[in-house]
């Protein structure tokens, strides 16, 4: 008899009699017995927990607080791609349910750092054992679609999960409810012909820099070897430690170790998102996981944290939610290429906004709308439609739709005639510049609510 890997039968178990009833169960099991279960005896399952992981959240054990759980097997992940519209789903939930999802960073396992996890950490001092099981097996056995390191996505994307009662013309309620690092690393990388500093595709630098300026330099530029791994990108290993007020905080050498650079870390997922399309396969141009769309994905919103809400017009039956591209901290703009990226144990709910049930701004059901405890945050894209039909970059369209989808909000939603709410935009509130480096470019804004007699 061939034994089940434990992920998978962990996750079965839990689908198969809940969550609750999953605990139940284990906590009738003797503790010599627990030793060797399903749930995994770990030091983040026997600890506190803490912002910074004494040891590695590997899948399926430690804290899981959402009804259901969702591993990052190589047969649950899309890598470098998002689900088409009628894909089939990893899950199934109802709304108003919670889930939990392992997310794996992609970081680490890309073809320019030798697609071996174990062998790039361990270059970083990292023990095999400190590296996690599901980044392995992916960068090991994925197989669902060929890898084209020059082509694909980079991101690890999990799911889909469908929805129970998602139709299109309703809007699904993103709530992101935790989000804790798994490792206490992470990685920023820069790679050539990408970036806010890139290359241009004719060898030359872009517009307002020399050459000399061009990051990474234009001397190290491999990218004509054909070998990824002489490309001549830069990855800068992150560790993560409790900082002076015993937050967790991402530390960056410099100078050869003589100094470094300290900053807190603030995780969020970079990519949730509903399917947006039907395409003739699971490599499809229009499903390429870098460029946002109007059904969200690679969003980069450093806002979209615990207690954030993040709504999207759902465009198929189900709405078939994924996320990806986990984010232990990130800069608006996101300058070199990528965020600090380090996988994290998110938990989600999920939720069926039905129109004219009030339940979801107004704006959210044609465009991608968020908010936080203290502001709503109106969305602009640059090239909502992604890869399809071209790419646009300017960041100009990003912050005109924005500043629209502001308005339309604060008069459909908030009451304000037009010029009044444009007037109030430009006095009180803050557009920023969300990512330069997705292709298509985002701009977001923060309305505060404490300026209005509900907020």
């Amino acid at each position: 008899m061939i034994s089940p890997d434990p992920i998978v039968a962990r996750a079965l178990i839990v689908e198969g009699i809940g969550r609750r009833g999953f605990l139940r169960a284990a906590t009738a099991v003797t503790a010599a017995t627990m030793g060797s279960s399903l749930l995994g005896a770990s030091p983040a399952a026997a600890g506190t927990r803490s912002s910074v992981p004494a040891a590695p959240l590997q899948p399926g054990t430690g804290p899981i607080d959402g009804d259901h759980y969702l591993p990052s097997t190589p047969e649950a992940v899309r890598w470098g791609y998002v689900p088409a519209i009628g894909a089939t789903p990893a899950l199934r939930i109802a709304s108003g349910e919670t889930v939990t999802i392992d997310t794996v960073s992609h970081e680490g396992i890309l073809e320019d750092q030798g697609r071996d996890p174990i062998a790039y950490f361990g270059r970083h001092q990292v023990a095999p054992e400190g590296v996690l099981t599901d980044a392995v097996a992916i960068a090991r056995d994925y197989n669902r679609t060929p890898r084209n390191f020059d082509v694909d996505g980079p991101h690890v994307i999990t799911g889909p999960i469908f929805v129970e009662g998602a139709e299109p013309g309703d809007v699904l309620k993103v709530e992101t409810l935790s989000a804790v690092p798994r490792v206490p690393y992470g990685v920023v990388s820069s790679r050539h012909g990408k970036g806010a500093l890139a290359r241009t595709a004719d060898g030359g630098a872009p517009a307002g820099i020399t050459v000399e300026e061009v990051m990474p330099p234009v001397a190290t530029d491999g990218r004509a070897t054909k070998d990824p791994l002489r490309y001549g990108n830069v990855s800068t290993f992150t560790s993560v430690r409790a900082g002076k007020g015993g937050g967790a905080v991402g530390v960056m050498p410099f100078g050869s170790g003589r100094g470094e650079v300290v900053f807190p870390l603030q995780p969020f997922m970079g990519t949730m998102g509903v399917a947006h399309t039907t395409a003739a396969g699971e490599t499809a141009p229009e499903l390429n996981s870098i460029p946002p769309t109007l059904g969200g994905g690679n969003i980069d919103i450093r806002l979209l944290g615990p207690d954030s809400a993040f709504y999207l017009p759902v465009h198929g039956e189900g709405a078939l939610f994924y996320v990806g591209d986990p984010h232990l901290a990130m800069g608006d703009g996101e300058v070199a290429l990528t965020a600090l990226e380090g996988s994290l144990r998110a938990t989600f709910r999920l939720t069926v906004c039905k129109p004219g049930s009030g339940d979801a701004p107004s704006v959210a059901y044609r465009y991608p709308f968020a908010e936080t405890p203290d502001v709503w945050v109106p969305i602009g894209l640059s090239d909502p439609d992604g890869s399809a039909n071209g790419q646009g970059t300017d960041l100009n369209v990003a912050m005109r739709r924005a500043v629209v989808n502001a308005l339309d909000f604060l008069e459909h939603d908030q009451g304000m005639d037009r010029p009044t709410a444009y007037a109030y935009l430009s006095a009180a509130a803050n557009f920023t510049v969300s990512q330069v480096v997705d292709r298509t470019v985002g701009v977001h804004g923060a309305i505060s609510k404490s300026h209005f007699p509900t907020g």
